[in-house]
């Protein structure tokens, strides 16, 4: 493993951890103290999200998010070798960051899990819906695999928390796997745990496809 490729899995643990301790942390904060409501839940994450693209973007490009990963290869903007350490790092990263919730946490809570709010097949689609937009505004907001620069920091930050504020009460707004799958695996929520991997990773692959259609690109 080259050191190049150390320093990127070391930051997308670290961007993941940061993730889910600020992001989930600010939800069982909220469960405890009733202080930020819903919005600031959606602003908290908005927010982690601008910190990691600026401050860790420009080492592995602030994936954080296998959904992420996985669509920038199917872009070709990747390289394939390194989806699954990606992947593997940004798993780790959110366990990690749920551990430290859980730290926080009283007794019963859900950790910040995402849990549908009807039905599995409704969360499903919502998911997949968010994370085809926040996929497309990832791809059409930067010309590499590295979200780098304010204004790209922005809009992607500005279009989670948009998006957590809309959506949050729906399906939990997860638009990421490792976000979903760290606190359900720590607080044992795993009935509905496919829909998050799957909606995401439909809705990247999906808005990968429109990018191509926008961009003038060959559909295969």
């Amino acid at each position: 493993m080259s050191s190049s490729l150390r320093r990127c899995l070391l930051t997308e643990v670290l961007g993941t951890t940061g993730l889910l301790l600020f992001g989930t942390g600010a939800v069982v904060v909220d469960e405890q103290t009733h202080s930020l409501g819903h919005g600031g839940v959606a602003a908290a994450f908005g927010l982690v999200v601008f910190m990691l693209i600026q401050s860790l973007g420009p080492v592995s490009g602030a994936h954080v998010n296998p959904a992420v990963t996985i669509g920038f290869w199917a872009s070709g903007r990747f390289p394939g070798r390194r989806v699954l350490p990606y992947v593997l790092a940004q798993l780790v990263g959110a366990l990690v960051g749920s551990g430290l919730v859980w730290c926080l946490a009283t007794p019963g809570s859900t950790l910040g899990a995402t849990l549908p709010a009807r039905s599995a097949v409704a969360a499903l689609v919502i998911e997949t819906v968010l994370t085809f937009w926040l996929m497309l505004v990832i791809l059409r907001v930067t010309a590499g695999a590295k979200e780098e620069g304010i204004l790209a920091g922005l809009a992607i930050s500005a279009t989670v928390g948009l998006e957590a504020l809309v959506a949050g009460p729906l399906s939990g707004a997860s638009m990421n796997p490792a976000r979903s799958l760290a606190p359900a695996l720590v607080s044992g929520h795993l009935a509905e745990a496919w829909v998050y991997v799957v909606g995401p990773l439909a809705g990247a692959l999906l808005a990968v496809a429109a990018d191509r259609l926008l961009t003038g690109e060959q559909v295969h």
